[in-house]
C-alpha cells in the first residue's frame, strides 16, 4: 500500500464531515439545503474546470458520443450524497452521519465486489464480512440509537 495514498484518503475522509457542516450552515444562512448543495456543486465545478484546464488537456468532443448513459450517474450520485448530507448533518451530527455513510459504503462495496459490477469480481469472504460487522458496531456506538436526542 502506498503511504501517501493512504494519508490522502484519510485526509479527504476528514474533510467530508466539514463539507457537510459547511453546506448545512450555508443552507441555514441562505435558501435551504438544496440551494447550499447547488452552490457546493457550482463552486466544485468551477474548481475542477480550472484544475482540468491547467493540465492542458486534449479535448475531442467526439469521444463523448461513445460514453455509455450510466457513466454520467456519478454526478447524480454525488448530488444525492451532498444534498442528503446537507439535510441530515444538522439532525444526526457529523460523526453519526459519516459513520452511517461509511457503513453504507462498506455494504455497497462488498456487493459491487461480490458481483463484479464495473470491475473484476472480488468475492466476499468471512474476513471482509467481519470487517463490515466491526464497522457496523462502531457506527452503532457512535450513533447510539438507544439514546434520545440530547441525552
Amino acid at each position: 500500500m502506498n503511504p501517501t495514498g493512504i494519508a490522502l484518503a484519510i485526509f479527504i475522509g476528514m474533510l467530508l464531515p466539514l463539507q457537510a457542516l459547511i453546506n448545512a450552515a450555508l443552507g441555514k444562512q441562505s435558501f435551504g439545503a438544496l440551494f447550499a448543495s447547488l452552490c457546493s456543486f457550482g463552486v466544485g465545478t468551477v474548481a475542477l474546470l480550472l484544475w482540468w484546464l491547467c493540465t492542458r488537456p486534449a479535448f475531442d468532443a467526439a469521444r463523448l458520443v461513445g460514453v455509455r448513459w450510466w457513466a454520467w450517474a456519478g454526478g447524480l450520485i454525488g448530488a444525492v450524497y451532498v444534498a442528503s448530507a446537507t439535510l441530515l448533518v444538522p439532525r444526526l451530527g457529523a460523526a453519526a452521519l459519516i459513520c452511517l455513510v461509511v457503513f453504507g459504503q462498506i455494504v455497497g462495496s462488498l456487493l459491487l465486489d461480490q458481483f463484479g459490477v464495473l470491475h473484476a469480481r472480488q468475492p466476499v469472504d468471512a474476513v471482509k464480512l467481519g470487517g463490515a460487522l466491526l464497522v457496523l458496531v462502531g457506527a452503532v456506538l457512535v450513533v447510539k440509537p438507544w439514546q434520545t436526542a440530547g441525552g
